[in-house]
């Protein structure tokens, strides 16, 4: 480590939650304690979520989540910081989900989604409901479950990163590789079937 990245790391290593992926990376290439700690520490629970809600198996999940951290910090050296850390993790999430599903083609692949508002969302955690609320919520996520299900792989994943992951397009152009006219097109389409299906099952509230 030279002279100069010692000192990097020893500014930074005072405060990890207040300092910037860029430096955290910049820091655990260095060779800091806790720097790469602190990344996964902010990026566990969304890219396994994000992985889960891919191919639809918790241990599968798990699995993969573990293989993409091990990517992650092997690969620290190659990150560029002129792009943002959180668009270059998620593309190699994408890229270790999207080989899963192509191995794993024959499996069903399952995805719960949920509504919030006038958007597609995936929350995490349910807020404090009655038991008649939550009765309610769970039969309707399970009705929205078969309409995403439904939907072709490719459209799936980026209603998953725009509206679940909250990417915005040029982000998910990123991660996924695609033109930004496919990505917009897609999405328009993926929402357009959804909707078709919400109203033909009598799902309100969703516009």
């Amino acid at each position: 480590m030279s002279l100069a990245a010692s000192s990097v790391s020893r500014a930074f290593a005072r405060d990890l939650t207040a300092t910037t992926d860029r430096d955290l990376v910049a820091t655990a290439v260095a060779g800091a304690e806790g720097s790469f700690e602190e990344l996964v520490r902010r990026y566990q629970r969304p890219i396994s979520a994000y992985v889960y809600r891919m191919v639809g198996n918790y241990e599968s999940a798990l699995d993969l989540t573990q293989e993409i951290f091990i990517k992650v910090y092997s690969s620290l050296e190659r990150y560029r910081a002129e792009f943002k850390f959180s668009t270059w993790i998620y593309k190699i999430a994408h890229n270790a989900a999207v080989d899963h599903l192509r191995r794993n083609a024959t499996r069903e692949q399952s995805l719960v989604i949920g509504p919030e508002g006038d958007q597609f969302d995936l929350p995490l955690e349910s807020g404090r409901l009655s038991p008649e609320q939550e009765s309610e919520r769970k039969e309707r996520r399970g009705e929205i479950e078969s309409v995403v299900r439904a939907l072709p792989a490719n459209y799936r994943e980026l209603i998953i990163l725009r509206h679940s992951q909250d990417l915005s397009y040029e982000e998910i152009v990123e991660v996924t590789g695609l033109p930004l006219g496919t990505v917009k097109n897609r999405l328009f389409r993926a929402r357009e079937m959804m909707r078709q299906q919400f109203v033909e099952k009598g799902i309100t509230g969703i516009q």
